[in-house]
């Protein structure tokens, strides 16, 4: 069984799911170099919960987690199996931090699903979704993913769905919209440690330049951290998006990739 890579994708909006441009476009290309996954964990900036909950549906929906887009959009589904075993097995692994396999409390939101069908194409890898507690430290959440890393051993690829900048109260949707010096400011030096393995200040991300304005919420960019947190000690980091638009972020990051 071939080890599974760690993905991290700065997902933008919903309008990427129906979209041909160069994000999604090095989403296709970095799907055809992974081998294919027993399964996918994702970890999404939608969906948030006191108790850290892993998604045992047998059929995951697909959940529409945004308002005022046209109508094609919510009637998009990514028909995924799901794995009620694979998802207990997962919980297991997080016990210290008293997590639960839940069926019919969740399902596929848009950061996964918008994402996955670039990657993946055909709907046919189980998925399963892994919530966010905000109220937990950045330094927890890290420790969250290390204690996933070894699931890539087992075919299971990492994905971390979010934005390393995501500011919507600067954004503009314009195609030429500026980039604003702190955004730029911001993903370069996130991107700079990326590189580095320079986690330490990953993790320690309100010291990084203008990291109030980028990071206004950290919902977005803490699914970063569970990517990192599963990166072996042999491998580099590839950034194969580098990207802001607007004031959100593209940024994207593959773990455990031969060299293109």
């Amino acid at each position: 069984m071939a080890k599974a890579p760690a993905l991290f994708v700065g997902h933008g909006s919903p309008f990427t799911a129906l979209s041909q441009n160069r994000f999604t476009a090095a989403w296709t290309a970095i799907g055809r170099r992974i081998p294919r996954p027993e399964a996918v964990l994702c970890v999404s900036a939608h969906w948030e919960t006191p108790r850290l909950t892993v998604t045992a549906d047998e059929r995951p929906p697909t959940v529409h987690d945004f308002y005022g887009f046209p109508k094609q959009f919510y009637e998009l589904r990514y028909p995924a199996p799901g794995s009620p075993a694979l998802a207990a097995e997962i919980a297991g692994r997080l016990a210290a931090w008293d997590a639960t396999a839940e069926a019919g409390v969740w399902g596929m939101d848009h950061g996964c699903w918008t994402v996955l069908p670039w990657i993946l194409g055909v709907a046919d890898v189980p998925v399963m979704q892994l919530s966010l507690n905000i109220e937990r430290p950045p330094a927890e959440h890290y420790a969250i993913g290390q204690a996933l890393a070894g699931l890539r051993e087992e075919g299971v690829m990492i994905l971390g769905s979010g934005d390393i900048v995501h500011n919507l109260r600067f954004f503009e949707r314009q195609d030429d919209a500026p980039t604003p010096p702190w955004a730029a400011a911001f993903d370069a030096a996130a991107v700079e440690r990326i590189k580095a393995r320079d986690h330490a200040a990953l993790i320690d991300w309100p010291s990084l330049p203008d990291a109030a304005l980028a990071v206004p919420r950290p919902e977005h960019y803490l699914p970063l951290l569970y990517i990192l947190a599963a990166q072996g000690e042999d491998e580099e980091a590839e950034v194969f998006v580098e990207a802001v638009v607007s004031s959100v972020s593209m940024t994207s990051v593959a773990i455990g990739l031969d060299a293109p």
